[in-house]
């Protein structure tokens, strides 16, 4: 070479093309990544997306959410009397599976007394028709409570027995003065006829089951009496007294007292404004002796329990109707 040639610089030449190669790869990553933070980018959804902002606690239409460790709004079976479901006025309470229940006393069967006789005249007074579509109106609602119930335990089979026992007694309503009433022979210018009549207030021992309930209180009530129930099972009762309460049924026509027969059951079996007591849902003999020597007093009509186990399920016929039925016969001349 000669001397007066100037030196290339060959090596800065060379070298650029390395520098190029090395930043290249990190310039390419950094545009990739600033492309795929572009919204609506193809590449974006090869990267995650960012999580969404937190959301307020409460939004100010929305109700306060319930927090998970909230306590549970526990029910207590209070009584019903005269169509409301008061705490019993001693304020005590006994337990059934758990729950509170408003253990009757005295005062309050005194209470469901007066509740029910002020309802009977007009209950009675009703049309048969009338009375008849209250009680089709209970089967009804029992119908609509069927998870209630069975949440208490009822089984399927005794709850269609019980809505159908309803609905039997139904349409007895304005059948059973037919079968029970007639016009009587007589020898003499004039008619005799003879019509039933609800007795009155009926004082009952429940039995513990809803079908034994059902039995004992809707031939009661479709003829016209009104009922005073006491029974120790708080939680069907109930249950059925409130679908009593939105059934149609006059205030005071049922009356329900939870607790124990053998504290209540002596003030109704001798108190003068009752007119029947019916025992069947008792199984102490010596108390049921002791409550119909007391019901002797006021000449009370006493049903007596049947011996063993009644049997629920069988076609009760009209009896438990009438045995709470008085007959009044007329006299009336024949026109000439």
């Amino acid at each position: 070479m000669p001397k007066s040639a100037k030196p290339v610089a060959t090596s800065v030449v060379a070298d650029e093309p390395e520098a190029d190669a090395s930043v290249r790869p990190a310039k390419k990553a950094a545009k990739r990544a600033r492309a795929a933070a572009a919204p609506g980018s193809v590449l974006a959804a090869d990267v995650p997306a960012p999580p969404p902002p937190a959301k307020p606690a409460q939004e100010p239409d929305e109700p306060a959410a319930v927090p998970a460790g909230r306590l549970t709004v526990r029910k207590t079976y209070k009584l019903y009397i005269g169509g409301a479901f008061p705490r019993s006025e001693s304020g005590r309470t006994y337990l059934v599976d758990g729950d509170n229940a408003a253990l009757a006393s005295r005062k309050d069967a005194r209470d469901a007394v007066v509740a029910a006789r002020k309802a009977q005249s007009k209950w009675a007074g009703a049309t048969a028709y009338n009375r008849g579509q209250v009680l089709y109106r209970i089967a009804e609602m029992i119908e609509a409570r069927r998870a209630e119930f069975e949440a208490l335990g009822v089984s399927t089979a005794e709850l269609d027995a019980t809505i159908d026992r309803w609905v039997w007694y139904a349409g007895w309503s304005d059948k059973i003065a037919q079968v029970a009433g007639n016009a009587n022979p007589v020898a003499g210018p004039f008619f005799n006829l003879s019509a039933p009549e609800p007795t009155g207030v009926v004082a009952v021992t429940a039995p513990a089951s809803l079908l034994g309930l059902a039995s004992v209180i809707a031939p009661a009530i479709v003829t016209g009496n009104t009922v005073v129930v006491i029974t120790p099972a708080a939680q069907i009762a109930i249950t059925l007294a409130e679908a009593l309460a939105t059934s149609d049924v006059p205030a005071g026509v049922v009356n329900v007292l939870t607790g124990h027969s053998a504290e209540v059951a002596p003030w109704l079996a001798s108190h003068d404004d009752v007119n029947a007591l019916d025992l069947t849902g008792l199984d102490d003999t010596d108390l049921a002796t002791d409550l119909e020597r007391s019901a002797s007093g006021t000449l009370k009509r006493v049903i007596r329990p049947a011996a063993g186990v009644p049997d629920f399920t069988a076609d009760p016929g009209v009896r438990p109707m009438t045995a709470l039925l008085e007959t009044k016969t007329v006299w009336h001349p024949k026109g000439f």
